[in-house]
């Protein structure tokens, strides 16, 4: 029952969103475009509900001349590749905006486990044995809150089964302010790759993306 309601609430919540930051948008696509050659958007293959796969949406910060499906944090000096108005990006999380798109036509939600690549194996197979590939990914969830970037895989799959067992409109409510938090801080983010805590898989997922986009 409660996950009809969740997908009114994104529908509605995304819609607004659209409309209200179209502003926004309008200016960080013009900024994207002055700043360097290529697309404004760059889509990467996620796993979705009950895993299948989507394509999630960001605003690409990187140039199109990185080496193609390398992660960031493989890269030598990988902050050569990333543009000027890539680093404001992320350091705002503003590239993830985009994903306001993939909640609207369902394939997200505003929260829930982070969608993991379709490659990241060890993760989906964790996740299988909490129950956490069985509902919708999310923009951000209860993981995001608790370690982000520095998690270790087990820890994060772990967290996302919590989510799960614990979703609710009051679990959803905290995770949102929890990660307007995280966002103001910065916490758990690392730059560039992960934390040193983080397997390959995981370090692979956060290194935002590379020019395959």
């Amino acid at each position: 029952m409660y996950m009809k309601f969740k997908r009114l609430i994104d529908t509605v919540l995304s819609f607004i969103g659209l409309l209200v930051l179209s502003p926004i948008f309008l200016i960080l696509i013009i900024g994207i475009k002055l700043d360097s050659k290529g697309p404004v958007l760059f889509k990467q293959k996620r796993i979705g509900f009950r895993k299948t796969h989507f394509n999630m949406l960001k605003f690409r910060t990187m140039k199109i001349d990185t080496p193609k499906d390398t992660p960031t944090h493989l890269l030598e000096n990988p902050e050569q590749y990333i543009t000027w108005m890539g680093k404001f990006l992320r350091k705002t999380s503003l590239d993830e905006l985009p994903q306001i798109w993939n909640i609207f036509v369902g394939q997200m939600c505003i929260i829930g486990p982070r969608p993991a690549l379709w490659n990241q194996y060890d993760l989906i197979e964790e996740r299988d044995s909490y129950g956490a590939n069985n509902v919708p990914p999310g923009l951000t969830g209860w993981a995001q809150i608790n370690g982000r970037d520095e998690l270790p895989i087990d820890v994060k799959a772990k967290l996302d089964g919590e989510y799960v067992d614990k979703m609710s409109l009051r679990m959803d409510v905290k995770c949102f302010f929890g990660t307007l938090v995280s966002v103001v801080k910065r916490d758990g983010v690392a730059e560039g790759g992960t934390g040193e805590k983080e397997s390959a898989s995981t370090m692979q997922e956060q290194g935002k993306e590379t020019e395959s986009k």
